[in-house]
């Protein structure tokens, strides 16, 4: 998402002023935060080229099957670069939009051409050891030229930037590779959604393994490739929750109840309802948020039922398998299943786009909270109405009305239905 498109006319003319308050009414300006974070960085490179610590890889999808892949580090060697890329410890410790942009974008991306279908190569096999480690690798560089600054926000991926055309690199450290991911790696008989499942299962995080499988590291030898980032974060989500939904559809049914809370201006209320796995999301935003400059509130929504989706979440995208990610983890947690209605505010407080991490981090906080426990469908319907009336002055009748997944429940035939 080119910021160009995202911020109007009067971010051009205030071009964040941080000396009088900003025109938009914000505490700070995304555009300002990003552009001062490049230049400083850029700024700390006396020439070409780079001594760094890199903490993460980046796939581009522009061009493809032609694509960018980026090696990112701050500009100087830090012992604590790993907080660059570390959406969990982000949450944990309540950093603020300002923060993560600020982190995200003084990472130089030193990046080179490649086809996704690879052939090897010094560069490939640099990022692929990169992705592998459990911790930054400290590298040098040599650049074509001084990084160029290009301001971009997406919603998908974090914040980007510096980027240069990559000339040299050598590895100034040894990477730190897990024993289970080299073994998973060098199995090229294991197929790639195998691999992810095995690796999960090893407390190898999501994140971890998106990096993993956007490098070409996994699956069957014939059918390695580059993955964009931007697709390897849903994909790892999507094959995950499948994994997930299949564990938790042997157990008993949860109790009607809600969680609330949210991280960084996105607040989401995960509803269980006491019956057979299905899921749906409403992700509704705030009149004059980044989002809906409109004075009325927008929804968009995707779901599934028992069988799950046959296609791509449209309407939600990649937001879709973040969240499901997080409340099948926490159903697996608890050992229940249900059908999952999940209702997400985003306000104004959400002043720059920062990726689908968001979404997930915000859902897990949520789930980390008590629930509210209620006797009956009405008395939980009821609950939640009143709350997203107190919370966003909204009313949710009409997202209920819009409910497929509440409709199904009602209208599908069950077993007891005989007995009764």
């Amino acid at each position: 998402m080119d910021c160009r498109n995202l911020f109007k006319a009067d971010c051009i003319r205030c071009k964040g002023n941080v000396n009088s308050p900003f025109s938009c009414g914000r505490s700070f300006c995304p555009i300002y935060e990003q552009a001062s974070s490049m230049f400083k960085s850029v700024d700390l490179l006396n020439s070409n080229e780079l001594y760094g610590s890199s903490p993460s890889v980046f796939v581009g999808y522009s061009g493809y099957p032609r694509v960018n892949v980026g090696i990112l580090s701050p500009s100087l060697r830090n012992p604590d670069a790993w907080v660059h890329d570390a959406p969990m410890f982000w949450a944990n410790n309540e950093y603020s939009v300002k923060d993560v942009v600020g982190l995200r974008s003084s990472l130089i991306n030193s990046r080179f051409l490649s086809n996704v279908k690879f052939q090897s190569s010094k560069f490939i096999e640099i990022a692929q050891e990169i992705s592998m480690a459990s911790k930054p690798v400290d590298i040098d560089v040599m650049l074509e030229k001084k990084p160029s600054v290009n301001l971009s926000f997406s919603d998908v991926h974090m914040p980007m930037g510096p980027k240069a055309k990559l000339r040299q690199v050598v590895l100034a450290s040894n990477p730190s590779i897990p024993s289970k991911v080299e073994k998973a790696v060098y199995d090229t008989d294991l197929k790639s959604m195998d691999a992810l499942k095995a690796l999960y299962e090893k407390n190898i995080s999501n994140y971890e393994l998106s990096k993993i499988l956007s490098l070409g590291n996994l699956g069957l030898k014939k059918d390695r490739k580059l993955v964009p980032t931007r697709w390897s974060i849903t994909a790892v989500h999507d094959a995950l929750g499948k994994f997930l939904t299949a564990w938790i559809k042997s157990c008993n049914h949860a109790d009607y109840q809600y969680f609330f809370g949210g991280y960084l201006g996105n607040y989401f209320i995960v509803m269980l309802f006491p019956d057979v796995w299905g899921f749906e999301l409403f992700e509704t935003y705030a009149p004059g948020s980044l989002w809906n400059k409109t004075g009325e509130i927008s929804v968009t929504t995707d779901y599934e039922f028992y069988e799950g989706r046959k296609s791509y979440a449209e309407n939600c995208g990649g937001g879709y398998y973040a969240c499901r990610f997080a409340v099948l983890e926490k159903l697996k947690e608890m050992k229940k299943q249900a059908s999952v209605v999940v209702l997400r505010f985003i306000t104004d407080e959400y002043s720059a786009p920062l990726g689908v991490w968001v979404v997930q981090e915000a859902v897990r906080k949520a789930l980390s909270l008590d629930p509210m426990v209620c006797s009956s469908e009405a008395e939980l319907i009821n609950s939640v109405k009143e709350l997203v009336w107190r919370r966003f002055n909204a009313r949710a009748e009409e997202i209920f009305r819009k409910s497929r997944l509440l409709e199904h429940m009602h209208n599908q035939t069950k077993l007891t239905n005989f007995f009764s």
